[in-house]
């Protein structure tokens, strides 16, 4: 199933509906296979498409954080927290804040 849709999605990309939604769902159907380091150009495009989609700032700091690249993950939280602050996401904003945290602890 999730290839399926990981193939589905892939035919999109470039095409009109290519966009922050496709990328993020993209990132999220690779993730969710085990794909990290795969979903992370992709979270990084939705990024760039509209760098106020907090989901996908915090699923790009996870994404970076399963490859072990922890500077990405702060950099990408830190990003998300600001975009979540500003469209006013309370829950997306607690979330990465309590990611970070955990990091921090970890060091």
């Amino acid at each position: 199933m999730n290839d399926a849709l990981i193939a589905n999605l892939r035919a999109q990309c470039g095409g009109p509906r290519d966009g922050a939604l496709l990328r993020f769902s993209l990132g999220n159907a690779l993730l969710s296979a085990g794909d990290a380091a795969g979903a992370m150009p992709e979270l990084k495009r939705a990024v760039a498409f509209d760098a106020s989609y907090s989901a996908a700032w915090k699923l790009l700091g996870k994404a970076c954080l399963a490859v072990g690249d922890t500077e990405g993950a702060v950099d990408a939280w830190q990003h998300g927290i600001t975009a979540a602050q500003a469209r006013g996401d309370k829950q997306a904003e607690k979330e990465m804040t309590v990611f970070l945290r955990r990091l921090e602890k970890q060091a």
